[in-house]
């Protein structure tokens, strides 16, 4: 598969984005609840002040930080789909969040529109895999962190080997079918499934994360690997 497009994936959320929720609460069979929380346990980890969310979409991390984090935490969700962030704001209106605290902004991942270390945390949920170059994108996650901030990545990986032929078959055959109608749109699916695919394992994440400067890395693979959550530190000021 060759480097996502991102005009094409912009399109592909524009066209979901009234039932992307629905979609991805009824595609996973709810499991979708239990890997965000295990991405705000790993969030409670460490400091917390300054957070931004990347890939935001409709905004269900940036909740679920809130609900779990102190209140004086300030979280900034970051998306390059403006039907998503519409998605995002009504359900921050919906809640009576403080728009201050909890700020939807239309971004690029690759170009943030941040200075040099602003953020304690950044996370990124099911995102990374969409970016055109995933090497730039974390180098420029890095440059947003304080020294000695960390980030979290909670994507789709490569299930474990006696999983993989049941997985793809869901993924790949059932899944586009399912898609089409909760959301009227296969292809977008369809999209997903390659993209699942051609990303790296595990480990491979690592190599990238380590390449884009970041250390200590760990990572947990959940729910046979479908997923996993990747944590970096960036470098200590020297």
């Amino acid at each position: 598969m060759s480097k996502p497009d991102p005009d094409a994936v912009r399109a592909t959320f524009e066209s979901v984005a009234h039932r992307y929720d629905l979609a991805n609460h009824f595609l996973s069979g709810g499991i979708d609840f239990y890997w965000r929380r295990q991405l705000l346990k790993m969030a409670s980890e460490g400091p917390c002040h300054q957070i931004l969310d990347l890939a935001t979409g409709s905004g269900d991390v940036v909740f679920a930080l809130r609900e779990g984090l102190p209140n004086q935490t300030e979280i900034t969700g970051v998306d390059f789909c403006e039907p998503m962030l519409l998605e995002a704001r009504n359900k921050r209106k919906k809640r009576g969040l403080d728009e201050k605290m909890n700020r939807f902004l239309l971004g690029d991942c690759l170009s943030l529109d941040f200075p040099d270390e602003s953020f304690d945390l950044i996370t990124i949920s099911f995102g990374l895999r969409n970016l055109a170059d995933r090497e730039k994108g974390l180098k420029e996650m890095n440059r947003v962190l304080k020294s000695n901030g960390r980030l979290i990545v909670l994507e789709f990986s490569q299930p474990y080997f006696w999983f993989r032929p049941l997985y793809y078959f869901y993924l790949k055959l059932i899944l586009p079918w399912m898609a089409r109608i909760v959301t009227g749109d296969r292809d977008a699916y369809l999209y997903l499934g390659s993209s699942i695919s051609a990303f790296p394992d595990r480990f491979g994440l690592v190599a990238e994360f380590e390449n884009a400067g970041f250390e200590r890395i760990l990572f947990s693979a959940l729910s046979f690997s479908i997923v996993a959550l990747h944590l970096g530190y960036k470098k200590k000021d020297s």
